[in-house]
This record gives C-alpha cells, structure tokens and sequence, in this order.
C-alpha cells in the first residue's frame, strides 16, 4: 500500500475479510499505518480518502485527525445518507455519480500536479444491500485503474455475503487479509487474539502466503511477530532420527586418519605414478608440509 502504484498498472488492492467484529480494529489499524506512512513522506500517496458505509465520518476524524493534515484527508459519506433520500448528494445505486465524487475529492486532496491518493472503503457489505455485485466491482476497478489512485483498501464480512461475492471481491484484489475465526481465543482483559493468514500477489506472479498472530488490546491491534512464519511447501524442522543421521555423517573436510598420516591426493596425476601428492604429516605437536614433487616445479593453485 505504501509503495503505490506503477505507471500503467492498476493500484494495489488490499481486501480485509473477517467473520467477526475483529474486522473493524484491522480495518483501523491497517489505515493508521497507512495514514502515518502518507504523513511521514513514506508512501507514494499524498492524501487519503475514506469512504463510509458502516460508521459516521466522525470516527474517522477523530481517528485520524492527530496523524494527518485536515487538508489531506477527506472523507465521503455515505453512511447518513446511502440512498440519497434526504440530501440527494450520494447515491450507492448509482456508480457513476460515486466515481465522480470520489475522483473530484481525491483531486481536491492533491490539488495540481501528478499526485496520487489513497482509497479506502470501510464496508462493501453495507452497499451491496442496497446495490449489486456488479456495481461494487465497477466501483472498485474504476478506482483502482484511475491513473491517480495509489492504492485501496476495503472490509467486506465474509460470513453475511455468498461465497461467490466474496471470490469475485478476491479476485479484484491484489492481497488479502482474512481473520481466522477458528484462532481466535478471549484473553483476560483483552478482546481476543487469534491470527491472521495474508496473501499477496507479486508482480512477478509469485504468491507468498503469511501468518501473523495478533492480539486485540484497548481497540488497539498488536502482532506477535516472533510467530510469524511463511507457509512453504516443505518441512523446515528435522527429526531426531533426522538430525543423528546428520551428525554421523563424514564430510570431506574430517579425514579420520587415527594416528596416522594423511594422504589427499590432489587429481591432476595418477596416484600409481607417485607425482602430485600432497601430503600433511602431523608429528607430536609439529605440522610438516612434505611433497613428492620436486621443489622447483611450478604448483598449480
């Protein structure tokens, strides 16, 4: 996300998929870091947009407002309103309105130049209610393919939408992040801690897949990152047959010569010839250095 988009790719999609109210402090969390990343100069993006289905635009002023200048981040809502009833001003059922307003707010956050913003859309299950699958995912490829868009992120509940909502949501994303609900256990104080299993898309094609162990604390979520190990499709640990095996094991370097002198014949002549034979005689506690070549030939190193 921080990273952004290449000239002429589509931005980077992360999708957070959960089964429980969880999903809300990941949301947060992922767009705090997000928002701290645009602050600090370390993201492509130079402001941020929220869109808001499932809670009022004030939580995310006060979410955001000690991380990021008022002036780079905007909010859309959509949550008081969905269905334009009241103000006439946004209307889910109508994309091409809401893609209008997304991209004129983003330009009113970068102001001129060749700038790119952040989206994020803190509920897709809440429009699809009003709208269709259809809609949502022109909602998103219209965004993501917008040649000022630096990246998006969205929430969808897995466990209110059919399983074909949700693969084809997958599908338009470049990394998912789903909650493990069978992890999750509650903790003394705590709201739970479970994990949660990550996988990315690289550009080149390849998919690495995550587990992040994370704990929920005061709202707040924390990783246990000396958990934290890629799913690959071998086994890393040895077993003790495995590692006694190992250990009895002759390398090249542990000539047991029992008292005796070692002969390493080098290869470059025949050993029934005598000639390039290099030999190391341990005496006591003396080391010579004897050869069968004459002094003056040249050695080869």
């Amino acid at each position: 996300l921080r990273d952004g988009a290449l000239e002429g790719e589509f931005a980077p999609a992360l999708m957070i998929k959960d089964s429980l109210q969880l999903g809300f402090h990941v949301f947060d969390h992922f767009l705090c870091n997000l928002c701290s990343a645009i602050v600090s100069g370390r993201s492509q993006a130079r402001g941020l947009m929220v869109i808001t289905f499932a809670r009022k635009p004030s939580f995310y002023l006060d979410l955001l407002k000690r991380g990021i200048d008022t002036a780079a981040f905007q909010v859309l809502d959509c949550y008081s309103d969905p269905l334009g009833w009241k103000d006439q001003l946004t209307n889910v059922t109508n994309t091409t309105e809401l893609i209008s307003s997304v991209l004129d707010i983003g330009k009113r956050i970068i102001g001129k130049g060749n700038g790119r913003f952040s989206v994020a859309i803190d509920s897709v299950t809440e429009p699809i209610r009003h709208t269709s699958l259809q809609l949502i995912s022109n909602l998103i490829n219209n965004v993501r393919s917008h040649d000022q868009v630096s990246s998006l992120l969205w929430l969808m509940h897995s466990d209110l939408q059919e399983p074909r909502m949700v693969t084809a949501l997958e599908y338009l994303s470049t990394m998912v992040a789903k909650l493990d609900p069978g992890g999750l256990r509650s903790c003394a104080g705590n709201l739970g801690r479970g994990k949660l299993h990550l996988r990315l898309k690289r550009r080149n094609g390849r998919v690495k897949i995550t587990d992040e162990e994370l704990l929920v604390e005061h709202g707040c979520i924390k990783f246990d990152g000396e958990n934290t190990m890629p799913k690959v499709q071998f086994n890393l640990q040895l077993t003790e047959k495995e590692k006694l095996d190992r250990a009895n094991v002759l390398l090249p370097f542990e000539h047991q010569g029992n008292g005796k002198p070692i002969e390493i014949y080098d290869g470059r002549r025949s050993i029934s010839s005598g000639k390039g034979e290099i030999r190391y005689v341990r005496d006591s506690d003396e080391e010579t250095f004897d050869s069968d070549e004459d002094p003056d030939d040249d050695l080869d190193i």
